[in-house]
């Protein structure tokens, strides 16, 4: 069997807590205190995806464990300098040429949108639209499998500045 844990995930966020609950003693053998949806739904798809391509070796294990010892622990998390990809003293400027649709949001982005009581969410990708595991071709075609007729993809996740229908 070849897991989709995209498919996977995107069905948890479909359940409810108890039925989350449910799925982690399966996986894990054992009860679960923890209400926090998000967690849970991380956990179970974590141990689902170890199941399924095999956990750490035992020597992992151990050298994990002894990393851990001898790591110094911080109480603060090192305060970040901005960094400057000029070097001191010079600004870069200039355009970047991309081979990219002004339209589309940049590959990596996530188009976030309400519809029917539910949350969307689409990832654009380099090349196409990944939806609920699935990779589509077009914002129209991601469209199409939410709404079950053609629609226009930038008037469906409103990305052509106009309301878009609910």
């Amino acid at each position: 069997m070849i897991l989709n844990i995209g498919k996977e995930v995107s069905a948890m966020q479909r359940m409810t807590t108890r039925q989350l609950k449910d799925r982690y003693k399966e996986v894990f053998g054992e009860t679960c205190r923890s209400n926090h949806k998000q967690w849970l739904i991380k956990r179970i798809a974590w141990r689902i995806q170890a199941n399924e391509e095999g956990d750490l070796s035992e020597r992992a294990r151990r050298r994990a464990m002894e990393l851990a010892n001898d790591a110094d622990l911080r109480m603060k998390a090192p305060i970040k300098k901005k960094q400057s990809l000029a070097p001191e003293g010079r600004k870069v400027t200039g355009a970047i040429p991309l081979n990219h649709d002004s339209r589309l949001p940049m590959p990596g982005t996530m188009i976030t949108r309400e519809y029917k009581g539910r949350i969307l969410q689409v990832t654009v990708l380099p090349v196409g639209f990944e939806h609920e595991g699935e990779i589509y071709q077009s914002l129209s075609a991601v469209a199409k499998a939410i709404t079950g007729s053609h629609t226009s993809g930038f008037l469906f996740f409103r990305l052509n500045g106009k309301g878009g229908r609910k």
